[in-house]
């Protein structure tokens, strides 16, 4: 179907925006870290340190669409597509940890500002905000950064990485000018609240995912009437929605038909609500077809399960 087709368009995209922003970052990390000890500069070794856990980020996020694309098999029916929603929280609480160990930095140098080689400290951080802007214009050129978690994750760590390296100009600057030692602590601080803010995000929708809770973009009410008023069913109970991997909702309920449809009317009904909620970001939807008259003692006369791929129909 389309929509299938869509998704692993954008999944290539998506890893080969992430490739080549995982070679950007890391080498640049490396040049970061390396200036940061000949100029002693805490502010550029913390912002190393940020870039670090943005390749990180990077790295687990190609990994997971890696194995994402690895079929589904008996023993795990969905694939490794949950291994995304897992590298983000992984990521989004690294983020956390990184944000509580700046805090901690800082509160040392605050007290004892440290010699800072100011002008090398100023060329590294502007190269450094060159390098962000480069990889962050790759990221919204080839990537979805709205849609999936994962992309969303690495972006916002290019972002606040950014606003980094734009710290480490401004405290550079104001102790060439000023001489204002605890500017570069200051800037640091500046950073942690913004990883920390990103990596709770993240760890939030990540944990949603994995808590098995409704999808942001799908209006249950919505959906639930959609189904409803598809002429043939007669009511909706166990209903289910859900999300694989982002991108990727769910839905599963049992629907009451009446008791002299047809195998042919059925299908047919299932294929319209199926082509309804596709429309409503619903991707795969499984529904158990049940009459009202065998409602009660749960035997079920007539089961029918439509999947997106509209190819697999089991009559029992």
């Amino acid at each position: 179907m389309g929509h299938d087709h869509g998704y692993s368009h954008t999944h290539g995209a998506n890893k080969k925006t992430l490739m080549i922003s995982f070679i950007i970052i890391t080498g640049y990390m490396i040049v970061e870290a390396i200036g940061g000890f000949i100029t002693n500069s805490l502010a550029l070794l913390s912002d190393a340190g940020h870039m670090l856990s943005d390749s990180i980020s990077l790295g687990i996020a190609l990994l997971a669409f890696t194995l994402a694309a690895k079929a589904a098999n008996h023993r795990k029916t969905y694939g490794y597509k949950r291994f995304e929603v897992l590298a983000a929280v992984l990521n989004g609480i690294t983020l956390i940890l990184i944000a509580f160990y700046i805090f901690y930095e800082a509160i040392q140098r605050f007290q004892s500002p440290p010699e800072v080689a100011s002008t090398g400290m100023l060329i590294i951080a502007s190269i450094g905000l060159l390098v962000n802007i480069i990889v962050a214009w790759v990221m919204m050129r080839g990537g979805d950064v709205e849609e999936n978690l994962n992309m969303r994750g690495a972006y916002l760590h290019v972002i606040s990485d950014m606003l980094g390296s734009i710290g480490a100009i401004i405290a550079a600057l104001l102790i060439i000018f000023f001489g204002w030692g605890w500017a570069d602590p200051l800037a640091s601080v500046v950073v942690a609240i913004l990883v920390l803010r990103s990596g709770y995000y993240v760890t939030k929708s990540g944990l949603h995912i994995l808590m098995e809770g409704t999808p942001q973009n799908v209006d249950v009410d919505d959906v639930i009437k959609t189904i409803q008023h598809t002429p043939g069913i007669q009511g909706v109970h166990d209903l289910h929605i859900w999300t694989i991997t982002s991108g990727l909702n769910a839905l599963s309920c049992h629907a009451v038909v009446a008791e002299q449809m047809s195998i042919a009317e059925s299908e047919q009904m299932l294929r319209q609500i199926e082509h309804d909620l596709e429309h409503k970001n619903i991707h795969h939807m499984t529904i158990q077809l049940e009459t009202s008259a065998h409602l009660h003692d749960n035997s079920i006369l007539c089961k029918v399960e439509a999947d997106s791929s509209g190819h697999h129909y089991h009559h029992h």
